[in-house]
């Protein structure tokens, strides 16, 4: 595994030729057709992560160790939580103890060692989801697209419901921000590159606008903010402030200006939505919980004091894969109308505790620091470029915030991004890793 300039140069260290094809393949119509054709998903999604895990077990050398093992503790951990409800509340267990569920956050396997190390196939990937994104959205049935967007109504694009597409906008808008300099910058085609950018860039704000999405609103806020914050402390500390005032100033009108065009056309219903929930909200704020309504954050609120209330019966392992589902089935005080609704909690970190207790969070902190620590040490080892790395920072402060008001990646949607995202920042970690061996 080599870092190379483009797929074409397919070397043995990626596994036998033909397998590399067909994962390389796979890897970019998984990228591509996420969403334009969502019938075709799960079968390259299986084809993806099976070509890919072949390919990593068999030729992985020296990479292997740290991700199987995690691997092998998320699957223990779930055979753990199901076969205590088996012994201990078979009326509630299942047969099936849906080892995928978990499974599939390390699908990241198959994505990082298809990339092949190589910054240009991270970014090709990438740029290929957030086409394919875009596409789709231009293709979403007339009463939930862009046109009904415009009146004000809340849309979806077609693309699981509002909270999906929104977050999908999201995430765009924080790769756009970090990778804006290199669609601005000289060299071939820099006139396309900078009108593809500038459609983009209109197409995913006015998108996070339209979606309506209060969380995605936060967190983009936050996590681009954070990022703004770092590039000017970075700048000023390496002495590169000859441009740094015109750049601000740039960022700063359009902002400015994108806010007016927004108000202008939006701002009653976006007005409508950020305050909706002004009085619900005052009343948390008050600590006064347990009369909460049944408003969008009130249904979350409610569903989270019940989720509590299971939590507390097995803190430590959970009540197995059907956690979330008895919560929302079981509990005799939510009314008949949010049971029969929602089958989930709007928030991952509480669903993973409900379900797998604090083994699982356990689980998902050494995964989660694990996937820090390599992206820390491939910037330092200068096998990732800065960009790179600060949307990894940014992408996790996003999905941190946003991932405790809907369970993400409980859904495709979720691990679609998850795993993209964390393969092109973990196939920068193995370069680092392979440099080190071969020196």
């Amino acid at each position: 595994m080599q870092p190379v300039k483009c797929w074409y140069s397919i070397d043995d260290r990626l596994g036998a030729r033909w397998l590399a094809y067909i994962g390389v393949i796979s890897l970019l119509l998984y990228a591509a057709l996420q969403f334009v054709l969502p019938n075709t998903q799960e079968v390259m999604e299986r084809v993806l992560a099976f070509s890919g895990l072949v390919a990593f077990c068999v030729y992985g050398k020296g990479l292997r160790k740290a991700p199987l093992l995690l691997l092998l503790g998320f699957l223990c951990v779930q055979l753990f939580s199901w076969s205590l409800g088996l012994w201990q509340y078979p009326q509630w267990a299942i047969d099936d103890p849906r080892l995928q569920d978990l499974a599939k956050l390390f699908i990241f396997i198959s994505v990082a060692w298809w990339l092949n190390g190589s910054t240009r196939n991270t970014l090709i990937v990438w740029g290929l989801a957030v086409g394919g994104v875009l596409i789709t959205t231009l293709l979403a049935p007339g009463d939930d697209g862009w046109l009904t967007g415009f009146t004000g109504e809340r849309v979806g694009f077609g693309i699981r419901n509002n909270q999906h597409a929104s977050m999908l906008f999201g995430v765009s808008l924080l790769g756009l921000l970090c990778f804006a300099r290199r669609f601005w910058s000289d060299g071939n085609a820099r006139y396309l590159r900078i009108v593809l950018w500038c459609l983009a860039m209109v197409m995913v704000v006015t998108g996070i606008a339209v979606g309506q999405t209060r969380a995605v609103w936060l967190s983009a806020t936050i996590a681009s903010g954070i990022g703004l914050i770092l590039w000017v402390i970075k700048s000023v500390l390496e002495g590169r402030t000859r441009h740094l005032t015109k750049y601000l100033v740039t960022i700063l009108l359009s902002i400015v200006i994108g806010a007016g065009v927004l108000v202008s056309t939006l701002g009653d219903s976006l007005n409508h939505r950020f305050h909706k929930e002004s009085s619900v909200i005052s009343q948390l704020v008050d600590g006064e919980i347990t009369e909460v309504p049944y408003t969008s954050i009130g249904i979350r609120i409610n569903s989270w004091i019940a989720a509590s209330q299971w939590i507390a019966e097995r803190p430590m392992t959970g009540w197995g894969p059907e956690g979330r589902q008895l919560v929302m089935s079981k509990t005799t005080w939510l009314p008949d109308w949010v049971l029969a609704k929602y089958g989930h909690l709007h928030n991952y970190f509480l669903e993973t505790w409900v379900e797998y207790g604090i083994v699982g969070l356990v689980a998902m902190s050494l995964l989660a620091f694990w996937i820090g620590r390599a992206t820390w040490l491939a910037w330092r080892g200068n096998a990732m470029p800065d960009d790179i790395a600060c949307f990894g920072l940014m992408f996790f402060i996003y999905w941190m915030i946003i991932s405790n008001f809907e369970s993400y990646n409980s859904f495709p949607t979720g691990l679609f991004v998850h795993n993209l995202i964390v393969g092109g920042l973990i196939t920068h970690y193995w370069r680092w890793r392979l440099s080190h061996q071969t020196a």
